[in-house]
């Protein structure tokens, strides 16, 4: 992406997850590492795009990825998750806006921030207009 500024890997803090597991800490055992919520798994499997590696608990490939956008141009669809493709399209029509991108294993419930990095062309834009949505209408 032509935009892609400013990006933070967690690498070193999912290594010392990894590396605690693998010790016995109690701190950071299988049950407490792997503690995806069941909406974050869901989102894997539905909207997830497949990991180039394999999940480093339980071995499995069928690791995805997720991509969650936030920023206050993007107003009240801040905190959705996105394709690589509109991420695409998103850097052209959006000033500035942070991705965070989230590896899921479906089978195991292992979860943990991979990348941060702030994506747009940097125009300064006001957010765009409120949408009702269904509890605005129906309380």
């Amino acid at each position: 992406m032509w935009s892609q500024r400013q990006v933070m890997s967690h690498a070193l803090q999912r290594r010392h997850t990894l590396e605690s597991m693998l010790r016995g800490e109690r701190a950071f055992s299988s049950t407490t590492a792997c503690d995806a919520e069941p909406l974050l798994v869901r989102a894997a499997l539905h909207h997830g795009e497949p990991s180039a590696v394999a999940c480093p608990v339980c071995d499995s490939e069928h690791m995805m990825n997720l991509n969650y956008t936030f920023g206050d141009q993007l107003g009240q669809y801040s905190g959705r998750h996105k394709s690589t493709a509109e991420l695409e399209e998103m850097q052209n029509e959006i000033g500035e806006f942070t991705v965070r991108v989230v590896e899921v294993c479906p089978d195991c419930r292992w979860n943990h921030l991979i990348t941060t990095y702030v994506l747009g062309d940097g125009k300064k834009r006001r957010p765009p207009r409120r949408q009702k949505t269904v509890e605005d209408i129906y309380g």
